[in-house]
């Protein structure tokens, strides 16, 4: 019987009626794939993503009842420990890319599973992290078997979980932690909520021609309508040029405010009810406030001890910001002759700011961007990344992608495949309109093989038109090498669990590797590899980047100071406010801009509504100046030694990229230093 039907599908292949690998293809789920094998993104259908979600968790639960019945005595790190963190890099690799293709597919269909999805597994990860039989495992291992040697990551990874177990709520009886459970689930399904309503809010801003004088041209003929007249919408590619050039201060108010009322029509109240939620699951775990719930296993420890950091920085940084402002000052009166004018208005900023640097820094932002060219500066930056880590990127010609303009390449050392990551550089339809590194699958140790890291970067840098090439301002340069440092610490990760892999660090230490990166984007070494007029091929003249510099901390006050506007807001809706009582999120919002901030709430919006990163960030939006500190310091060693010195870089690498949170955040940091971190070169960065 077996060789007749051996003998029936081989007459079926020579007959050319069936192919045994499109039958393969068709039968296997591209979710679920052979180790280091690449993903067929173009056959992904909503049934693979309600199949994959169904069957990680399905699998995920019985590698979990592996675990329970192991016996006391039994129990190995292999066994307990590490079959923990193979179970979440199993659910991760799926998790990931649904969360991935949930914000840039572009079929509907496979976004909304998607989301559904990311809802339904981040309800079973909190069932992971609430589950007693697993935490007394892990609990009777640590216990009953301290004779085992274990390496220094391995104390880590299994003191930390122990930890974070306790840390939801296994201190409480069943009643209360069947409570945390549905708080957590409630958290997960407002977040998502939250995330997508910012993602698919649609607005934009009808302008005529008048309103649009000051723009370039090739921005004017990728905004134009059959009608003759612009929309401008709210993605950065769009906003942030035409507040930057149009003369007209209505219509920038009016895209202003639609900007700061993003999802302003769903999110007041899915925030209003996250923040209950969040203060009802710090009570309950005993904790004042969830601040203090959530910085407790960060660098900070202590909300104390960000207000000091956030405090003291604006203490110090106050003096410039003044000086900033009042320089753009005036710049408005001699703009419109009028020396009577004594303030600016937030959609004013960075029209003056332009007009400033222009006149006083003699910087034309719009002839700087033509020395940046889209594909020079991913040249330029491959050229760099490679130099300094000792890597060679190459590209996939004719990958499976989710969208023809997603480019794919491999990571390779000594001709040895390492890693692999893909560049979504380019505005779609509801795709995710910012810039961001997404991880899709981490790096883990497997028996004897490494599970090859892959990562993408999603952006929405500016396309080429017919008779323009895409050109970069020099800020999306920077936000580039920002998100390639993210991208890097995601792919030379080397560390053996996943749970300590690459972008799995403290998250008041993430943006460190990102933040340290954009220097490079600024050092003329550095630039000269690749800022080549786009018409000549010139490179950046050495007067033109001098210009750059000299301009480079203009408003660099204001800056910090509405930074550490966004992480107190953040921190006060954690640890100081009250979202059941009488002040709402606007009003604590406009309290707190026209405290911190020299520049005016502007009435009848929401901002809010659409700060995705009180979401993704909760309580943790101070990392992003806290870790800019760091990445100073540590680049000060750089300017030191030379940007390009690969011995440096190296160390950046093994240090700091390799291990990811195998070691103490402090201690590498400390140890890339040789000596204990400081502000100074973060003060003298801002012109300080």
């Amino acid at each position: 019987m077996k060789k007749l039907n051996h003998l029936f599908v081989a007459l079926l292949v020579l007959t050319g009626l069936v192919s045994c690998n499109k039958m393969d293809k068709e039968m296997r789920n591209p979710f679920f794939y052979n180790l280091n094998e690449v993903i067929d993104f173009r056959s992904i259908t909503t049934d693979h993503v309600i199949k994959a979600t169904a069957k990680s968790i399905e699998e995920g639960k019985i590698d979990l009842d592996k675990i329970y019945a192991i016996k006391d005595n039994e129990r190995t790190f292999e066994n307990t420990v590490r079959a923990l963190d193979d179970i979440y890099n199993n659910l991760l690799k799926v998790n990931e890319i649904i969360s991935l293709l949930a914000y840039v597919h572009p079929e509907d269909a496979i976004r909304d599973e998607c989301l559904k999805s990311i809802g339904t597994l981040g309800k079973f990860f909190n069932e992971i992290s609430l589950n007693e039989s697993l935490y007394k495992s892990i609990k009777s291992y640590s216990e009953l078997n301290k004779k085992e040697n274990l390496r220094l990551f391995e104390k880590k990874y299994l003191k930390e979980t122990i930890e974070e177990f306790e840390r939801n709520g296994f201190a409480l009886s069943k009643e209360k932690r069947a409570r945390l459970k549905e708080i957590q689930d409630r958290l997960s399904d407002l977040g998502i909520q939250f995330d997508s309503n910012i993602s698919s809010y649609q607005d934009s801003l009808i302008v005529t021609e008048t309103e649009i004088d000051g723009l370039p041209e090739d921005y004017k003929k990728s905004h134009k309508q059959a009608d003759g007249r612009y929309k401008i919408g709210l993605e950065y590619p769009s906003y942030v040029p035409f507040m930057k050039y149009s003369k007209s201060d209505k219509a920038r108010e009016e895209l202003t405010k639609k900007y700061k009322n993003t999802a302003s029509d769903k999110n007041i109240e899915v925030l209003k009810q996250i923040l209950i939620e969040r203060e009802n699951l710090a009570k309950l775990l005993g904790y004042k406030t969830f601040a203090e719930y959530r910085t407790e296993n960060r660098m900070a420890k202590t909300p104390k001890n960000v207000w000091d950091f956030e405090n003291t920085l604006k203490d110090k940084v106050r003096e410039k910001a003044v000086r900033d402002y009042n320089e753009l000052l005036k710049i408005k009166q001699m703009y419109l002759k009028d020396n009577s004018v004594k303030n600016i208005e937030s959609w004013e900023a960075s029209f003056y700011n332009n007009i400033l640097l222009k006149e006083k820094y003699e910087l034309d932002n719009q002839k700087l961007k033509e020395y940046f060219e889209v594909g020079n500066v991913i040249d330029g930056l491959f050229k760099i990344s490679q130099h300094l880590y000792g890597v060679k990127f190459e590209k996939v010609e004719n990958p499976s992608v989710w969208s023809d303009d997603v480019t794919f390449y491999e990571v390779k050392e000594n001709d040895k495949l390492i890693a692999r990551f893909y560049l979504d550089l380019y505005p779609r339809e509801n795709k995710y309109n910012h810039a961001a590194c997404f991880g899709m699958i981490p790096g883990k140790k497997l028996g004897d093989v490494y599970q090859i890291p892959t990562a993408s970067l999603v952006c929405n840098f500016p396309k080429a038109t017919s008779d323009m090439p895409a050109l970069m301002p020099h800020g999306d340069v920077e936000t580039f090498f920002h998100e390639f440092g993210h991208l890097m610490h995601a792919l030379l990760t080397k560390a053996e669990l996943v749970s300590q892999s690459g972008t799995n660090v403290a998250r008041d230490f993430v943006e460190m590797p990102s933040q340290i990166f954009e220097n490079w984007a600024w050092d003329y070494d550095a630039l000269s590899l690749f800022a080549k007029h786009y018409k000549t091929g010139q490179t950046l003249p050495k007067d033109l980047h001098e210009k750059m510099l000299a301009a480079k901390n203009v408003g660099s006050g204001l800056h910090v100071l509405q930074q550490i506007f966004y992480g107190s807001l953040d921190m006060t809706l954690h640890d100081k406010y009250d979202p059941k009582g009488g002040k709402t999120t606007t009003e604590l919002v406009k309290e707190l801009q026209n405290e911190i901030t020299m520049f005016k709430f502007q009435d009848g919006t929401h901002f809010e509504a659409g700060f995705g990163h009180l979401n993704g960030y909760a309580a943790g939006y101070y990392s992003y100046l806290w870790a800019l500190v760091f990445a100073d310091d540590m680049f000060s060693v750089f300017e030191k030694n030379g940007v390009m010195n690969q011995e440096i870089g190296n160390k950046l690498r093994k240090v700091v990229l390799e291990r990811g949170s195998t070691v103490d955040e402090m201690k590498i940091v400390e140890e890339f230093l040789d000596r204990k971190p400081n502000q100074t070169a973060f003060l003298k960065s801002i012109g300080l």
